[in-house]
């Protein structure tokens, strides 16, 4: 299970290791042929404003019913089952028997893991094309907003954004 925490604060020393990591792996894969050490899928995390995130997964190939999404204890966890290993006899659907020549595009049960503080929530959830989106709100309470002091008041007045 690959572990990553979901901070908004970056946490730059990780990510520029894990990156290297990873793109290493790949390269001495490819050269080679062997399996990654690594085999999660690659994702995207984008900050939309203050208050609204997404997370976008690469999983082509797998259908809602091979992946699972869950939330425990502010831990998120992605995951997907393991594919049954296709053989030379076995039916694709359409009643023919298939020979697999090469079989680049592999569906591997993983498991990503993303600590989420308490304030942060998921909002919807898609799977389109091959990427699975979560839309995530960070809720900041109403003290920790700024506050626009006008001189004269004696009332402070919240910043809405």
């Amino acid at each position: 299970m690959a572990y990553h925490s979901f901070s908004l604060i970056p946490a730059v020393g990780n990510n520029i290791l894990a990156d290297r990591f990873t793109h290493m792996d790949r390269l001495f894969s490819r050269l080679t042929g062997e399996k990654p050490l690594s085999d999660t899928p690659a994702y995207n995390f984008v900050q939309k404003d203050q208050e609204r995130y997404e997370l976008t997964i690469s999983v082509p190939g797998y259908n809602e019913d091979e992946l699972d999404i869950s939330v425990l204890d502010n831990q998120l966890i992605i995951s997907a089952k393991q594919e049954t290993e296709l053989t030379d006899s076995t039916d694709e659907g359409d009643g023919d028997n298939v020979r697999w020549l090469h079989r680049g595009i592999s569906k591997n049960a993983f498991s990503l893991s993303f600590r989420l503080e308490h304030r942060i929530s998921i909002q919807s959830t898609n799977l389109d094309k091959g990427l699975l989106t979560l839309h995530f709100s960070y809720e900041i309470p109403v003290e920790k907003k700024p506050q626009k002091i006008a001189i004269g008041f004696k009332e402070l007045k919240n910043i809405e954004a």
